[in-house]
Order: C-alpha cells, then structure tokens, then sequence
C-alpha cells in the first residue's frame, strides 16, 4: 500500500485555541477513513491544511507524486444558464458520451441532465458535483459532511458510488450509519491529537470506552501501590538497619507511573420537555392540500397521529416534507381540507433555519432567559446551558459569535426549556455533532409527549422513529413498517434503477468481483485466505477471552505486586490482539474482493 498523504508533527492554533498539537496521521491509496471529532475540534480546518489552502504553524506534509485530490466543493461552482451536461463538460474537460455515462451512476438524465442545473434542488446539485469528481479520475476523495441536506435514495447512491471506488477517501461526517457503511478505519481529532482506528466508527468508540476504562482500573491498582511504597520509605528510612529497604523501594517507586487519561470532554446531557403521558389522538387531518397559491404540493392527505408517537416524516427532497410541517405548525395555511390538533396541545418546533434568525446582540444566557417558560429559576437556566455544553464563561457569549453548531446547540437547549407536549422537529441533527446527536435521540426516546421529524440520519431515525409517513408523489400517506422496512424498499429501488441501466447493484460489502487471470489458482488463493482468516479469527477470539478474564482478575486482585503483574500481562496481550485484529482486516478487504 502506498502512502499519498502524510502529516507529520503538524502544528496550529487560532487565538487560544489548540486545533493540531503534534498531530500526525498517514492515508494509504486503498482505505477509506471515517474523520469524526467534536464541533469546533478542527476537523474542517485540517482539511483546508491538507488541502494545501491553509498553512501549519509547524510540521510538514508529505504527499505521494502521484496524488490526485478531489474536494466535495461546498459552494456554488456553476455558472448561470448551464445544464449539469454542459457544466461536467467544461468543469472535466470530458467529451460528451463520457461525461453523460459518469452522471448515469447518480441517476442524472433527461431535465435533470439537460435543464438548468441552478434549478436543481441541493440533492441533485450534489449529484452532479459528485460526477463532477469522478470525471476527474481522483485516487483520494476528501468529502466534508457530504450527507447534509442529502435524502435517503441520493445518501444510498453516493454510498454505492464510495463502496465501488476502490481508491483512497477521507470523510467527515457526524451519520454514524454512513461512516459505518462506507468507512472501514476511523481517524478521531480530540485536544489537537489525531487517533487513527483500524475498524469502524461504532468498534472504535466500543474501543474508546473500554480503553480509558481500563486505563482508570490501571491507575487505581498503580495509585494503591504507590501508596503502600510510600508509607513503606516514611516508616524505615531513618532506621539504620532498613534505610537501605527504603531506598529500594523509593527507586521502585520512581519506576511506578500511571497512565496519563485523557481528560473525558464535557458530554452533552439533555432531557426532553417533563410532561405527562397522554392517551388518544393528538393530530387529525382529512382531505388535506398543502403547498403554495401558485403550486399544490400534496393533495388528499388524511392522517391520524396518536399521543406519544414519534412520527418520522420521510421522502425525496423536494417532495414536500418541510412543508408539510410547516403546514402542521400552521407557518403555512393549508389549500384545502381540514386539520385538527388535540386539546391542551403545547406545541414546540425546531426548523431547519431557525438558528440563522437569532438575535445576535444577546448572549447565550439572555437567549434562554427571553425564551424560557415563566418562573424558570436561573439555576435550571445554568444546569441546561451546561448540559449542551455551555458552561462558565460560555455563557456570556454573544450569539454573534456562536458557530452553526453552537446556534443549533442553543436552539435546542431554549425549545427543551420549553412545557411542549408535541416537538415538530425539521432537520434537528444538522450541524450537530455525533455525541449531541445521540444524547438528543435518548432524551427523545425517554419524551412521554409527540415527536413529528424529519431527518437524513438513518442511525437517528432507527433509534427514533415508531411510525413512518411518507410524502412522495404529490401524495402524504402511512407507510406500513417500520424505519427499516422503508430502508429496505428504497434500497431495492435503487438496485432495481441499476439494473435496469445494466449495472450489477453492489452486495452489502460493496466490493465488485474480479474477472480474469487463471481461475483455479484464484480458487486456491481463496482457500488459503479464507483458512487463515478463520485462523486469525479463532485467535482474536481465544486473546479477547484471555484479555477479559485478566481484565476481571485486576477488578478483583487486592496485592498490588499481583496487579502490577497483572497489568502487564494485558498490555503485552493488547500487542499480541492488534497485530491479529490489523491482519483480520487485511485478510478481509481481500475477502471482499
């Protein structure tokens, strides 16, 4: 495997904050790495570094000859009047027939290809950036957040296309079932340090956790010994006759070190609106039309929404679904028909945008302040800031000044100081990060009230979700399953869309089959691989039993001399299981194949 990229000893800060901190991190040409890290960690800023529009403090960057990078651009890069045909043309230099094949992969023909890309919903816009970066032949693909604002069918094509791509990609992203689907190592930023995890982004915070816990068990078993050592020299080093006992043990003693833990960043803890459970329907709508005075949406819609679901409102972008919220919230009067909300309903609404029209002369606590219930003391004021990670002086920051993720971040913290018995939630996971995400989906699981959201996180919405309602086609109906089952329908239809242009939909693992070369000793390759990765696998499993039992000895073992020993055993153990666990995933890519 070459090396394309390499970071070494990187350096940089902006103001007083520490972005890279030594950092060092090296991208092969044939993985995909899953870049994940808090908000505001440097995640983006280390990819400007990388690629080469920022400079470091100190440190190099190594990069192979013959890298090619291509960059998801964010921004707009088409000109006005072009079609997506004649923008792929001009942006690869391509001839037509080539470029029209590449946008055939993200389902881009007819209007969609031929009309004015500028009047391309953002989804489809991404498609064509997308063709746009396979025309130019990349080995590394460097793609920032690409599922922001992506529905379901476009999230599965760009997950197909990443799974068929058998270069090199580093990708940030907070969707843990994207990562998951595409990535199979996982890079971490955290205090300026890169992690890199040779496995996937849910094996690696497994990995994390146990790490520092058994780290904590370590220090304990350490601190314990340190202690008796100490006592021990106080007691005899003035005695003549065990002065020389004394000074033994205090060289051991210096020998005697914990482990440095790195500090636990402030997790997010939130707690949905405290209500009481109610019984009974709670939203009804019969022969509904919802859309604009020029343009029905939605027609025909009739729909009941009992108390205490969760209703995830799903379906293409631009097919309807922020504006069927925004008709349930009444931001929009409907067309027709007649929709009724229960009695007593509170009703409590995060939009997509609602973090953008905030006041940017108050601060954070004035914010909670002007939108919280009456009678709300300051103490609960303080204890929610902090729980969304605004602590100290954090909260005498002015909102002008807060990144996208903060705004979101205090968005969430006012609406949750909220009594509402109902949440309309559009988007609510955008410009959050992975740990945020997952503490709002906890406290919405626990949420005795009605959720009706939309989202693009599959990981979010299985967690989530009790009911789907599915706007498509000009229609809002009940889809009869549960988030999984209408996964599994859109998937199948964008197979049954690639057969259909002749393409053999990629299995699971996403790896085509090879063709070509003597056949028999393929099939003998494939034995012999497979025999040692059934070999390596019954020996990852006999070191992680042997691991777990030392690990329950150390809880248990009370000499420290023991421990220590112990100890020692697990991290020689630990060496033993990575070299196994790196040559497992080896041997699997190459099963994959």
């Amino acid at each position: 495997m070459a090396v394309l990229l390499q970071l070494r000893d990187a350096h940089k800060r902006f103001g007083d904050q520490v972005v890279l901190d030594g950092a060092d991190v090296s991208l092969v040409d044939d993985v995909k790495v899953g870049f994940i890290g808090r908000n505001g960690a440097g995640k983006s800023t280390l990819m400007r570094v990388l690629l080469g529009e920022e400079e470091l403090e100190r440190g190099e960057i190594i990069t192979h000859p013959s890298l090619r990078i291509g960059y998801l651009r964010q921004h707009d890069p088409f000109q006005a009047g072009e079609s997506a045909l004649d923008f792929l043309m001009r942006d690869s230099g391509q001839p037509e027939w080539r470029c029209g094949e590449v946008a055939g992969e993200f389902e881009l023909k007819g209007a969609y290809l031929e009309g004015p890309v500028k009047a391309l919903s953002g989804g489809w816009q991404t498609r064509v950036k997308l063709a746009a970066l396979l025309l130019h032949d990349p080995n590394l693909l460097m793609l920032d957040e690409p599922t922001n604002f992506l529905d379901l069918r476009t999230q599965i094509l760009l997950e197909h296309f990443l799974r068929a791509f058998n270069k090199a990609a580093l990708i940030v992203s907070h969707d843990r079932a994207f990562l998951k689907a595409t990535c199979s190592q996982t890079l971490e930023l955290s205090r300026g340090k890169l992690t890199m995890f040779t496995g996937k982004i849910d094996a690696y915070l497994d990995y994390r956790e146990e790490r520092r816990e058994h780290d904590r068990r370590v220090n304990a078993t350490v601190i314990a010994k340190q202690k008796q050592l100490q006592r021990f020299i106080e007691k005899n080093r003035a005695n003549a006759s065990t002065a020389s006992q004394a000074k033994s043990k205090a060289k051991q003693l210096e020998r005697l070190q914990t482990t440095e833990i790195e500090r636990d960043e402030p997790t997010v803890h939130m707690r949905a609106p405290q209500v009481d459970p109610r019984q009974g329907t709670v939203f009804r709508c019969t022969e509904l039309a919802i859309g604009y005075p020029d343009h029905t949406v939605a027609d025909g819609i009739t729909l009941e929404i009992e108390h205490g679901q969760r209703a995830a409102i799903v379906g293409d972008n631009g097919q309807g679904k922020t504006t069927l919220l925004r008709t349930l919230v009444n931001s929009l009067e409907p067309l027709e028909g007649q929709m009724k909300w229960g009695h007593g309903t509170e009703i409590g609404t995060y939009a997509q945008h609602v973090y953008t029209s905030l006041d940017e002369r108050m601060t954070v606590i004035e914010h909670l302040e002007y939108n919280s219930l009456p009678g709300t003391t300051r103490q609960e004021l303080l204890a929610m800031a902090g729980a969304l990670l605004f602590r100290d002086d954090q909260i005498q920051k002015k909102v002008k000044v807060l990144s996208g993720g903060e705004r979101a971040r205090l968005c969430m913290a006012a609406l949750l100081l909220s009594d509402s018995n109902v949440l309309v939630l559009d988007e609510p996971g955008n410009h959050l990060d992975v740990e945020t995400v997952e503490a709002l989906a906890g406290a919405l699981e626990l949420y005795k009230g009605t959720v009706i959201f939309t989202s693009h996180d599959r990981h979010f919405m299985r967690r989530v979700a009790t009911c789907v309602i599915e706007v498509r086609d000009g229609t809002v109906k009940n889809h009869f399953g549960d988030y999984d089952s209408y996964l599994a329908a859109i998937e199948k239809e964008v197979d049954d869309s690639e057969l259909a242009r002749g393409k053999t939909p990629l299995p699971t693992n996403g790896k085509p089959g090879k063709g070509g070369g003597d056949h028999r000793k393929g099939q003998r390759d494939q034995r012999k691989a497979e025999k040692e990765l059934k070999n390596v696998e019954k020996k990852i499993a006999r070191l992680d039993d042997e691991k777990r039992k030392l690990n329950d000895q150390l809880l248990t073992e009370t000499d420290p001399d023991a421990a220590v020993k112990l100890h020692n055993q697990v991290k020689a153990l630990e060496v033993e299981l990575s070299e196994a666990e790196e040559r497992w995933v080896e041997l699997s890519a190459d099963q994959e194949w």
